[in-house]
């Protein structure tokens, strides 16, 4: 199965899984779990909260994986910089990336999205890092995108 194929199914699994339930963290916890463990590829998988008590600065949220930073501040590496720019960021690898925040050595490539709420402001970022080099491209992007924005919006 490709990766297209793969991610809308995995959105219809989430979509059923979610159905009903409108707390957000419920909701972000039951995403990264399902998306963790649909893709060999993914090594750590969660979400970065915008903290509304603290201005321009993403707080941990549910994931799974190793052990994530605590707090990251908008502009400041691959969730920073998808955060600040509001778009999706791929990146082959990580270590080339200007300054990238390594939260675990063993990331080598990543992936990072926004979430938006329904009026369009700008919720989390969610991202799912790889312990190999060049695993995201657009199909991964749109796949993400679409189940968060289903998800969320």
């Amino acid at each position: 199965m490709n990766k297209a194929a793969r991610y809308a199914e995995v959105g219809q699994e989430i979509a059923a899984v979610i159905d009903g339930e409108c707390h957000m963290i419920a909701r972000m916890a039951t995403v990264s779990n399902i998306l963790h463990h649909a893709f060999d590829y993914y090594f750590w998988t969660g979400f970065y909260l915008v903290d509304p008590g603290k201005a321009g600065e993403l707080v941990i949220g549910p994931y799974q994986g190793t052990l994530g930073c605590l707090r990251i501040p908008f502009g400041k590496g691959v969730c920073g910089t998808a955060a600040a720019e509001r778009r999706t960021v791929i990146v082959e690898d990580v270590h080339a990336f200007p300054g990238h925040i390594a939260c675990d050595a063993r990331s080598q490539s990543e992936i990072v999205a926004p979430v938006f709420d329904p009026q369009g402001g700008l919720i989390a970022v969610f991202d799912v890092d790889s312990a190999e080099k060049g695993m995201f491209n657009a199909e991964d992007a749109a796949g993400l995108e679409a189940i968060l924005k289903a998800s969320f919006s």
